[in-house]
């Protein structure tokens, strides 16, 4: 009677095991579902605060341009661009070749960008006023992409880069530049991006957090599509 209780004990625990697994494994296989956290209210205030003296050396953004590919004849999109300064950048790195989108759901940053393209004569700039979630950007079009110390502003940041995905080119690059904190206070933990950048369908492909922290920041990360 022992040997055949034990005998059955086996092939049971090894189905109850069988069936456990495949709880856990639908479980991790279900669409990720988007987070809801604190973010920062967006900014609507005076924008030329952006453009400080020496902005250019403390961000090191030759650098942060050259790690992202961004260079003559590709197409950028500086999402959340609120005053332009790095559109503006951008816009002359890439030349007449290639052009920079203008991305912000300000409709007043949008004017102002578009008025201070015209003034400094760059003619490859194209102004975008996106949705919270979605940047409205073209298909398969972009090769870098820089959310520059707005990421914390978003409030649908996983369905925002879902969108985001679908304008990249296969090779595409995006940085995000920003500081720690709990979302509510203009900041947002590094951990916190990268997680749902995962989710996004991102992976974390490079880390240059020392190269940005003069400007008052705390990490510049690199993605690319999953």
């Amino acid at each position: 009677m022992t040997k055949i209780r034990r005998s059955l004990a086996l092939p049971i625990a090894l189905l109850l095991l069988l069936g456990g697994a495949g709880v856990v494994y639908g479980q991790t296989s279900a669409p990720a579902q988007e987070t809801h956290r604190a973010t920062s209210t967006p900014y609507s205030g005076d924008l030329s605060v952006f453009d400080y003296p020496d902005r250019a050396q403390k961000l090191h953004i030759d650098r942060v341009m050259d790690l992202l590919g961004i260079q003559p004849g590709k197409t950028v999109a500086d999402v959340g661009a609120g005053s332009g300064w790095f559109t503006m950048l951008a816009a002359q790195r890439v030349t007449n070749t290639g052009k920079v989108y203008a991305v912000d759901i300000n409709a007043e940053a949008v004017t102002y960008i578009q008025k201070r393209a015209e003034k400094e004569k760059l003619g490859n700039v194209i102004t975008i006023l996106g949705a919270p979630d979605n940047p409205k950007l073209p298909a398969h079009g972009i090769n870098a992409v820089l959310l520059l110390k707005v990421y914390h502003e978003v409030a649908s940041p996983i369905d925002l880069m879902r969108n985001v995905r679908e304008s990249l080119r296969p090779d595409a690059r995006i940085g995000i530049i920003d500081r720690n904190g709990n979302g509510g206070n203009h900041g947002v933990e590094k951990s916190v991006v990268i997680k749902e950048m995962q989710s996004a369908g991102y992976r974390l492909v490079g880390e240059h957090d020392d190269l940005v922290k003069d400007d008052k920041v705390d990490y510049f990360l690199i993605f690319e599509v999953r």
